[in-house]
């Protein structure tokens, strides 16, 4: 994957192995390195390591990518690097629209409070005034068609 011969890419594991904690690496058991090497068929002597593999999970694979020299390893660590970049933005982009939310959100309950006295008032003046409300409004209108 990283255009690296696996005895320098073992190499540089075992040379900076404080990079890769159990979560990012661990070796085979005997019995799943047996397992394993039963998937390929007769093998020649001398030809296949004697220690179990070493396996990687996805964060071990992008850590090779920083401790390997190849071309092919300093490409995916850069655009390891840019997704994080990206990312980062996201998430920056993405509180400063919760933010923006929340302002929105207590402005709206002003204007709530607001807008329920609004139609407090129209349910006030859409009771029909009683006949005293009457002696107070003596003037009638009249349409003419």
């Amino acid at each position: 994957m990283y255009d690296v011969e696996t005895k320098h890419l073992k190499r540089a594991v075992r040379r900076n192995i404080l990079r890769f904690p159990s979560d990012f690496m661990f070796q085979l058991t005997r019995e799943e390195n047996k397992s394993l090497r039963r998937h390929f068929g007769t093998l020649k002597r001398g030809e296949h390591s004697k220690y179990p593999p070493m396996a990687f999970t996805e964060q071990g694979v992008a850590m090779l990518s920083s401790v390997l020299n190849s071309d092919r390893a300093i490409e995916v660590n850069i655009a390891i690097m840019r997704a994080f970049v990206q990312l980062r933005k996201m998430i920056a982009s993405h509180s400063e629209l919760e933010q923006k939310l929340t302002e929105i959100e207590h402005r709206l309950e002003n204007y709530d409070e607001q807008i329920q006295t609004i139609f407090e008032v129209i349910r006030q003046l859409m009771i029909p005034p009683d006949k005293k409300d009457k002696k107070l409004y003596p003037v009638k209108f009249t349409f003419a068609a």
